[in-house]
């Protein structure tokens, strides 16, 4: 097995070097990746895409409670079998995930989280470079937040966490991962964990989106607005719209221009763009110009950043900068060539 380096800094200010001490395996094999990863999380058909494997995982328990920071190295799609007895909550360190669970689609940029309880059926595609931090939670620890039977616990499939609540789920995050470094066994430090985890899940099911649909109320009066299209026509209009930017990535492209793509008025558009992507049009927009950019560098040794991103629409390129390096954790500067 080749040398490992010492994995970079997280996204942001989050703290993970003690979890990065507790290296539970790592490995250029794509057999025994699928395995490690499957006895820890799920059963799972994985599927290699570009990229050479370089697969790690980092692992620290509490009591009820697991977390990881897991990363293939590669693009990978991963299909798990549903979860029976727990849920997951990703937040993406690096790189951006793909999630489809039961037909809800959610996206998962750097920064973000999204709570994953799929029931039938469950699709991720993680980009090359992804790392995440999965926090594994026990059904019936969150059942017992809320006093519901094992009959009664309504998770939804997938949702991701609305953008007020991640700076303080960040800060839980980072306590949890302190907790797990504090000396322990005696009874006084195991109750005050269970109190921890607790807490913990009381924040997920109150705060966090589970129990309650992804789209945002975005209404003056309070009362959220009905959308009436069936979800196969949701994703057809969000399809159109799709298909409409990857035609124009290199032209001015306006919000009423998304609408009209899609068929749909530009409150209808938001209001499904949220609900079914957990971010406006514009932001999937920008996202999708970044990703266009970051293939053109990384298929173009000499590529100039500064002529990419202006053909790609950014004209700030101060901005641009920006939000690569929140996209995809380096700034455009340091992307290099794909190896082959």
């Amino acid at each position: 097995m080749p040398t490992q380096s010492a994995p970079l800094p997280p996204a942001g200010s989050l703290d993970l070097s003690h979890l990065y001490q507790h290296c539970l395996f790592r490995s250029d094999a794509p057999v025994d990746s699928h395995d490690q990863v499957a006895r820890e999380l799920s059963d799972h058909d994985l599927r290699w895409r570009h990229g050479a494997v370089d697969t790690a995982m980092y692992k620290a328990g509490m009591r009820r409670m697991e977390m990881f920071v897991l990363r293939y190295g590669a693009e990978v799609e991963v299909r798990p079998r549903p979860f029976q007895d727990f849920a997951l909550v990703h937040l993406s360190l690096r790189g951006s995930a793909d999630i489809e669970a039961d037909g809800v689609r959610v996206s998962i940029p750097p920064g973000r989280t999204a709570l994953i309880a799929p029931r039938r059926s469950l699709r991720m595609a993680w980009e090359r470079g992804c790392e995440q931090f999965i926090l594994k939670v026990p059904h019936s620890l969150l059942r017992e937040c809320d006093g519901a039977s094992p009959d009664e616990l309504d998770l939804p499939a997938a949702a991701l966490m609305s953008a007020p609540h991640e700076g303080p789920w960040r800060s839980l995050v980072q306590s949890l991962v302190h907790t797990t470094a504090l000396p322990h066994g005696s009874q006084a430090h195991s109750a005050w964990v269970d109190h921890f985890e607790r807490n913990v899940a009381l924040f997920l099911r109150s705060h966090s989106g589970l129990g309650t649909a992804p789209a945002t109320d975005t209404s003056p009066s309070g009362a959220r607005p009905a959308i009436t299209l069936s979800e196969s026509s949701a994703y057809a209009r969000l399809d159109a719209m799709e298909a409409y930017m990857r035609r124009r990535l290199a032209a001015p492209i306006a919000l009423i221009d998304l609408a009209q793509a899609a068929g749909v008025s530009i409150r209808t558009l938001t209001m499904l763009c949220q609900r079914h992507r957990g971010a406006s049009p514009m932001d999937l927009l920008r996202a999708m110009r970044l990703d266009a950019v970051r293939a053109h560098l990384q298929s173009h040794a000499n590529a100039s950043v500064t002529a990419c991103a202006l053909e790609y629409g950014f004209g700030h390129l101060g901005r641009f900068s920006a939000y690569y390096r929140e996209r995809f954790g380096e700034l455009p500067s340091e992307t290099g060539p794909r190896r082959p």
